[in-house]
């Protein structure tokens, strides 16, 4: 049977080598691992950005970073890139967000755009299905949406919040991972009263989980199946890491120890598996419903996570292996996916926008000259079936301008050492792929017999990699994206200098 319904499920910060579906040896993921059994698994999946704004809008239009150009908090989608909500809305379906992610749901970035509903699980100004909130908490988030965008656009207050008293405090007052289990048992009370109602809707459906964001505070019973030996030495470096947000995203220095790392990577393969367990759940309630009769369920990660590794932490800088290659699976009713297929063709996660135009029968309203106008070739179900020719594969890193303010006042010495204002670039040719830092070759990677990168073939194979230099520099847009400050105004600034939290 075809699919008259379209889910997405976006698992944020999700790292595909931490996944025991793409074989780790921690069992993270069995409910994945099972899913993966009805679907098609892509094994080279390679998101086009390495955190949420810019890998959301190529979810959501089918482009690369430097082309749509949303990649920092201040920017906003422009209104010739249309969103896949809205196309899917002005063809008749009825389009529906069930989001855990503070930014996509407080930031008017654009991204909101084409949804007829937007369901908010974090943040302060939280949003459910009316079935759930009363009246006044409606109003009460409409009247919190400025103040949460002022906040999430402030460098001041962005500043201010890594200081180590208050980043225990703001993520859990405004629920910074969201609810990942309220959100799937309100996504599934939803669809099953309107696949109850009118038999002819179609819907998009977009899910969007936080359970592997920091900061990381699995249960005990999850940590103990996961890593029986951490210990309370561990579990207290983790409670220090939580509460010190600057280390989330900015380069280590010094370097964590080995014992440190592994205590990180224990909660993180713990939390991994408390979300699999929303996961079963859900999957679970689609079959008793007969969703996966006529469901399409597509689930992908915005990107992945670093801790440590090339000289990164979190997902704010670079593009190493560990942050934008990212899991992929696609289920499908009309078997256009294969059933336990493993995919190795190298593909882009932006191409979920037109594998999703074309699971509707629909085009994409763009200029047809255009290269990612081209709905049949970039569709993921023509890697599926083997029939793929595609172009090569990117991945764009515009530093956040948050961040760069950040390591302005506190490490401007990191800063300038590591390059970290610089955007960096790569593309996937074939079995090898190239890291740009500027215009300048960082690094050359065989993904082929080195998944992990560990071993830079750049000096060995300089001609190789300035030929794939030249074509990656061909191949994208030259975009010139001028940092610049964003402060909040006198009286924001006043009482945060009042308080002693700015100088």
């Amino acid at each position: 049977m075809s699919a008259r319904h379209i889910l997405l499920v976006v698992l944020d910060t999700l790292r595909r080598d931490h996944l025991s579906t793409y074989g780790y040896q921690r069992p993270t993921a069995p409910a994945l691992n099972d899913f993966a059994g009805r679907a098609a698994l892509f094994g080279r999946a390679w998101s086009p950005a390495q955190w949420t704004l810019p890998a959301h809008a190529s979810l959501f239009t089918g482009r690369y970073p430097s082309v749509h150009q949303l990649s920092q908090v201040n920017d906003r989608l422009g209104l010739r890139h249309a969103t896949l909500a809205e196309i899917l809305q002005t063809a008749g379906w009825q389009t529906t967000a069930f989001c855990n992610n503070p930014l996509l749901a407080a930031l008017d970035c654009g991204l909101q755009r084409g949804f007829t509903q937007f369901f908010s699980y974090a943040g302060v100004a939280r949003c459910r299905p009316a079935l759930r909130v009363r009246a006044q908490g409606r109003a009460w988030g409409r009247l919190m949406q400025p103040v949460q965008q002022r906040g999430a656009r402030s460098n001041l207050l962005f500043r201010a919040a890594m200081r180590p008293r208050l980043a225990p405090l703001w993520t859990r007052l405004i629920r910074f991972r969201g609810d990942g289990a309220s959100s799937i048992e309100d996504l599934c009370d939803w669809f099953r009263q309107q696949r109850a109602g009118d038999a002819d809707a179609r819907h998009f459906i977009f899910l969007n989980l936080m359970g592997a964001h920091l900061p990381w505070r699995p249960r005990r019973e999850a940590l103990q199946r996961i890593a029986p030996d951490h210990g309370p030495q561990a579990r207290r470096f983790v409670r220090r890491f939580n509460a010190r947000a600057a280390r989330w995203t900015l380069p280590p220095e010094p370097m964590l120890t080995a014992d440190e790392r592994q205590a990180l990577l224990d909660a993180y393969d713990a939390e991994i598996l408390q979300q699999d367990a929303q996961l079963a759940r859900l999957f679970q309630t689609l079959e008793r419903m007969g969703a996966l009769a006529d469901t399409q369920i597509i689930v992908v990660a915005d990107h992945g996570e670093t801790h440590g590794e090339h000289g990164f932490m979190g997902h704010g800088f670079g593009v190493p292996q560990e942050l934008v290659q990212v899991p992929l699976l696609v289920y499908d009713p009309a078997g256009r996916f294969p059933a336990g297929q493993r995919v190795n063709t190298p593909v882009s996660t932006r191409r979920v926008f037109h594998t999703t135009l074309a699971t509707a029968g629909l085009d994409a309203p763009m200029d047809a000259a255009a290269p990612d106008a081209d709905v049949a070739r970039l569709d993921l179900a023509t890697a599926a079936q083997g029939q793929d020719d595609a172009d090569r594969v990117f991945s764009e890193a515009w530093p956040p301008e948050t961040l760069l303010a950040l390591l302005r006042q506190r490490h401007p010495g990191l800063l300038a050492r590591k390059r970290l204002a610089q955007p960096r670039r790569a593309m996937v040719s074939g079995r090898h792929r190239l890291l740009l830092c500027g215009e300048e070759v960082e690094a050359l990677y065989d993904t082929q017999q080195d998944p992990f990168e560990w071993r830079n073939l750049a000096p060995q194979q300089p001609g190789l990699a300035q030929r794939l230099r030249r074509e990656m520099l061909a191949a994208l847009p030259a975009t010139q994206q001028a940092t610049r400050e964003w402060e909040p105004d006198a009286g924001v600034a006043g009482t945060l200098r009042a308080l002693g939290y700015i100088e």
